[in-house]
């Protein structure tokens, strides 16, 4: 008897408190506006700022950090579950929810009746605005009759100040879950490790149970409770005709791990770095594809695997036309310390190996020194002290560019870049927009050609985008809630060279069972393999990978072409790639070698030098000088506009002049000739004489 009296004497103080507020809400209405007004009003977006998620490109969840006090609250609304969910929720909670305003007194004397016949509570009385009322505005006694009174006072008062929708979504936001659960979609997650519009009954069911004791069925801590509490909605459900008694039982055999699932984390490094430049922000929206970024996390991952515990990767997918990131994987997993994974490998300065060799190419292809088919000597060959040797050790005698490139023999590489000049390719890079790592202590020598400086992922990246582009670099976007920088016009290459380049890289051999010609691709392999990289590009993305040791650590057999490039490769099946080559730009030079003007068919010659031919003035370019602006006119008319004169001093005739990369006229003994240009911008003009000597200045035509 005395164990049964606080029981009973609870209950005849809840039956007291819902008779009494029946009272004042029929009969003394002033009383409530007193009492109202001697309340604080109802902040419901403080209680609603929850965890800040960030979101791809469609609105879908890449990852969620906790409150300041270590909960999950996701942002949801009803739009974001199933309605299946919502009617068992309303059949189970509040089936009056869309009739009564607030309270339902009704339901809340006769569960004050049955507490006080039963010394226990048999069914609960408080609509699901007023738990949301509680939830909101918590008491500091929950069980006072003083608590009851707010709560149903506040409940009435979110009746006045919000809707039906916007009250579920107060419910569905901030109802418990367990532990540090709060909302269903935080719960829907962490328990089924999906969003809750796609959960079975079953799921929906426990979802909808866990509220009313979150702690006491909590599926980790009490599974047995938790199926109990489950199959009770089952049966409610069952019994409003929600489904099927074929369905019930189904969902009654539906098994539970009972296991909390992790939240997803894609995109750890870009998402972390723009949540602590904005901790605030409660929304980040990437450019990233969710499903992109996912899939390639897990060949990321798969792909580390055999390579060693401290071996690590990184990956980029850019959108060309847009320069928007698709995928931003900055290590193999993030949250191991062996790989170093909290490192983002995409910004850190690491050795290309050769993934700039065809830079070079362009350089030379756009200033007129070399031509896709134009024969370079692959032979042993020395610059002061430095000896260049190819990966194999071999030499190959006499090829074209193009199959110099495709086979990334060194020796070729390093002739041109002897001929177009290091430090005016490092000015290359550096113009489009590339951060360059250099040793302060001499300057650019031609070393840099295979690798000798440092560069990111994320610059080289670009710089291929830029080849897929006609040679113009884009910015990359990485958010869609933030304006965009503004533009920067920087160009790698002229549009004829890129697409030479474009068009070599595309033949180049592909890794074992891979698809041939489906993509322009380069690999580099940095000196001790400590990076092995691989880039290509189609016309719509482009992906970047690397592999190595975030401490810069020799890794034996990492070679580019077998590591990396299959993976490229792969990459590019999973995004779906199109394979789409680019389209020629106009005055592209297709032709053999022997069909090529007498300068461009053979980079070196080897002939002994007479004494007039060392006496020769060094070729250079009159007129126009480098820089210059010059008016012809091409704003009014462009037909009736002037011709472009062109004037050389010195060299050796004939000459051979170019604008732009392609060749004005047939080789001409005079040194000067016009061009007349068809319309007005930027214009790279080259001469070649018959000794192989070139110059070249870029002129602004108006």
């Amino acid at each position: 008897m005395r164990s049964g009296a606080p029981l009973r004497h609870r209950g005849r103080r809840y039956l007291a408190a819902a008779l009494v507020v029946s009272v004042l809400g029929l009969g003394v209405p002033a009383v409530w506006e007193n009492y109202l007004s001697s309340l604080p009003p109802l902040d419901t977006q403080a209680a609603l700022k929850g965890s800040a998620v960030a979101v791809d490109r469609n609105g879908k969840l890449l990852r969620a950090f906790t409150t300041a006090d270590g909960r999950w609250r996701l942002p949801v609304s009803t739009t974001d579950v199933d309605p299946r969910y919502l009617a068992m929720l309303l059949a189970y909670e509040d089936r009056r929810f869309y009739s009564h305003h607030g309270v339902d007194w009704r339901s809340l004397a006769r569960a004050a009746v049955q507490m006080l016949r039963n010394g226990r509570i048999v069914s609960g009385g408080s609509t699901i605005t007023m738990q949301v009322a509680r939830l909101v505005d918590p008491p500091q006694e929950q069980r006072s009759l003083a608590a009851k009174l707010r709560q149903i006072v506040r409940a009435l008062e979110l009746e006045r100040t919000h809707s039906k929708a916007e009250i579920l979504d107060l419910y569905l936001a901030l109802a418990p879950y367990g532990g540090n659960l709060e909302g269903v979609r935080a719960a829907s997650i962490s328990w089924f490790g999906m969003e809750p519009r796609r959960l079975s009954y079953a799921e929906q069911a426990l979802l909808v149970a866990l509220p009313q004791a979150p702690e006491a069925r909590r599926p980790d801590r009490d599974l047995r409770a938790a199926l109990r509490a489950r199959d009770r909605i089952l049966a409610r459900a069952l019994g409003s005709g929600l489904m099927s008694a074929q369905e019930e039982a189904a969902a009654k055999h539906e098994t539970l791990s009972g296991e909390r699932k992790p939240f997803p984390a894609l995109a750890a490094h870009a998402t972390q770095a723009a949540h602590l430049a904005d901790p605030e922000r409660r929304s980040l929206q990437f450019t990233i594809d969710q499903r992109l970024q996912q899939t390639l996390e897990q060949l990321v991952k798969e792909s580390v695997e055999r390579l060693g515990s401290k071996v690590t990767a990184a990956m980029l997918v850019i959108d060309n036309a847009t320069g928007e990131v698709l995928a931003h994987v900055g290590s193999a997993d993030h949250l191991g310390t062996e790989r170093a994974g909290a490192i983002d490998m995409t910004l850190a300065l690491r050795s290309p190996g050769s993934a700039l060799k065809p830079f070079i190419y362009a350089l030379a292809f756009e200033s007129g020194i070399a031509h896709p088919e134009t024969l370079l000597d692959d032979r042993p060959s020395r610059y002061g002290q430095y000896a260049p040797e190819n990966f194999d050790l071999t030499f190959q005698g006499q090829v074209t560019a193009r199959r110099a490139l495709q086979n990334s023999l060194n020796v070729p590489a390093v002739e041109l870049l002897n001929e177009v000049g290091p430090a005016r390719f490092l000015a290359r890079l550096r113009n489009a927009g590339a951060t360059i790592a250099m040793s302060d202590e001499a300057p650019a020598g031609l070393a840099i050609a295979l690798g000798g400086l440092g560069i990111s992922l994320r610059d080289i990246a670009r710089l291929y985008a830029g080849l897929a582009r006609k040679g113009d670099v884009p910015d990359l976007v990485e958010r869609r809630d933030l304006p965009p920088p503004p533009r920067r016009q920087q160009q790698i290459s002229e549009p004829v060279a890129a697409w030479y380049v474009d068009d070599v890289l595309r033949g180049a051999p592909p890794p074992m069972n891979a698809l041939a010609g489906g993509i322009a691709f380069k690999t580099g392999t940095s000196y001790g393999y400590r990076d092995a990289l691989a880039i290509g590009f189609d016309r719509k993305i482009t992906i970047a990978v690397w592999f190595g040791r975030a401490d810069n650590g020799a890794v034996p057999g990492l070679v580019a072409r077998q590591v990396a490039a299959p993976v490229l490769f792969d990459a590019f099946a999973r995004a779906g790639a199109s394979y789409e080559p680019i389209v020629p730009p106009a005055n592209v030079i297709v032709s053999t070698t022997a069909g090529l003007p007498p300068p461009l068919r053979h980079l070196r010659k080897d002939a002994p030098k007479t004494v007039a031919a060392a006496s020769t003035a060094q070729l250079k370019i009159a007129y126009p000088p480098d820089g210059a602006r010059v008016d012809l006119g091409l704003k009014g008319q462009p037909q009736a506009a002037s011709a472009l004169a062109l004037k050389a001093q010195g060299g050796v005739a004939p000459f051979i002049w170019m604008v732009n990369g392609v060749p004005v006229g047939t080789p001409d003994l005079r040194r000067h000739t016009q061009w007349r240009p068809d319309g007005s911008g930027f214009a790279r003009v080259s001469v070649i004489d018959a000794k192989g000597a070139s110059d070249s200045v870029v002129v602004r035509l108006e």
